[in-house]
């Protein structure tokens, strides 16, 4: 990355893009791939990409594994294919009747029903299990805080005075006691900072070395920049994180719940902020965004926002956490971004929120870009969402995706027989059409949006 920044951050976002796309398309294709041959289809082709091949070899299985020049997508052609959507067409049926029964059972218009529901089902199934993977090792590699809560080490802030240290245990602050030890319990910890007094430092009651000892702190939850969203008015000024807000419109601060309020409160009319930077103070105007925000309870709620996210002011002890909880947080996780996503699908359809949320190539490029300059970590949590929510978007049932085809897989269930050619080619001409349709509408949004 800070070889590409030479450059400029179009090769970056693009390289970004890249990478998190053919991450993920070769996950969804893989599990086609994989699950065919287990289910007797033979896959012709592997491919990542798209046009003239660059490489490719061909395995014992008899498949060619290829990389495209145009590295946008990617497909599995099985046996008796007449392209990479799994189409057939005259030519392909007429090498079909001329097939033995046992050839014949290894192309995917001639495997039995549940080896064809299979295959295509693998694919979006496959970017769950990615996505899930991708969760729960995040989850690993960060642990979760200590019980009880300790001070692994001090974020950098514009405070003087500060005697805590690394490895002190709280107890206190300001006199009142911390809930007590629950890494589920966010509401409670956040209940308990609304009701301490807001100042620059706090007396911190903690266990260090085994007595209890009084130690000046900062405001736990500071105007601390953890996190900066792509696409937002925070984005656009080159906020950073790691970055203390420390004046707003001329006052200062000592809470992220300051800046919180009068953002809120805004009406979208601009603000100054004076920023703490590495000991290098800036000062910036910004105009706060409106934001469709989903809610734990579902739904959405627009707010004005400038695209920051706040952090405590000291990074937690942690304790290693377990496999199975690991990969139950990343089942939750994965269930979370279905479910947003579904619950904006429809917000989007009744009009309750803003066609602006649907992003296109030129939006998710740019995210891409911006996730892998906040860093390795964050860049790979964005792969696991949009992982997600692709395989979701594939199991639309729209003919040519792969929802569709299921969809066509139960009415040859319930019907005993497969729709005719001639269905078949309209209903994927209008699927073609409607994904066409909401390509160039998404599109439009990357350059009409704000």
């Amino acid at each position: 990355m800070a070889f590409l920044e030479q450059f400029g951050s179009v090769p970056m976002m693009l390289l970004a893009f890249v990478i998190a796309l053919s991450v993920i398309v070769a996950v969804h294709e893989y599990g086609h791939y994989i699950v065919g041959r287990w289910s007797g289809i033979k896959a012709e082709v592997f491919s990542i990409g798209f046009g003239p091949v660059l490489f490719s070899r061909t395995d014992r299985h008899g498949t060619r594994w290829q990389i495209a020049a145009l590295p946008f997508g990617g497909y599995v052609k099985f046996l008796g294919d007449s392209n990479a959507a799994s189409a057939k067409d005259g030519a392909a049926m007429g090498e079909m009747a001329e097939m033995s029964p046992e050839m014949l059972r290894q192309t995917m218009h001639g495997a039995p029903l549940w080896a064809r529901t299979a295959t295509v089902t693998a694919g979006p199934v496959f970017n769950f299990i990615l996505s899930i993977l991708i969760f729960a090792g995040v989850g690993i590699y960060n642990g979760k805080a200590a019980e009880p809560l300790a001070i692994g080490e001090l974020r950098p802030l514009p405070v003087e005075g500060v005697t805590l240290q690394p490895g002190d245990e709280l107890i206190s602050i300001a006199g009142t006691a911390l809930p007590p030890p629950d890494s589920e319990d966010d509401e409670a910890f956040g209940k308990f900072v609304d009701a301490l007094p807001v100042a620059a430092l706090l007396d911190y009651e903690v266990r260090r070395n085994g007595r209890v000892v009084t130690a000046a702190g900062p405001f736990p939850m500071p105007p601390l920049v953890t996190q900066v969203a792509p696409q937002s008015a925070a984005y656009a000024i080159d906020m950073r994180p790691g970055d203390v807000i420390t004046h707003l419109n001329g006052m200062p601060i000592n809470a992220f719940d300051q800046l919180k309020q009068v953002i809120e409160g805004s009406d979208g009319q601009a603000v100054e902020l004076k920023v703490w930077r590495a000991g290098e103070v800036l000062d910036f105007v910004l105009a706060p965004r409106r934001v469709d925000e989903p809610q734990p309870e579902g739904g959405f709620r627009t707010q004005w926002r400038i695209g920051i996210a706040g952090g405590m002011a000291f990074e937690p002890a942690t304790e290693p956490l377990g496999l199975g909880t690991a990969i139950w947080r990343g089942v939750e996780q994965t269930g979370r971004v279905i479910d947003t996503s579904i619950s904006g699908i429809y917000y989007l359809i009744a009009g309750k929120i803003s066609t602006c949320n649907m992003t296109g190539p030129i939006g998710i490029a740019q995210v891409s870009g911006a996730m892998a300059s906040q860093g390795t970590e964050s860049f790979i949590w964005f792969i696991a969402f949009l992982s997600a929510a692709i395989g979701l978007l594939n199991l639309f049932p729209i003919p040519v995706l792969d929802g569709g085809h299921l969809v066509f897989y139960a009415y040859e269930a319930v019907a005993g027989k497969p729709p005719s050619d001639g269905a078949l080619r309209i209903l994927m001409t209008v699927g073609l059409v409607l994904i066409l349709g909401l390509m160039l509408f998404a599109l439009g949004n990357d350059i009409v949006c704000p």
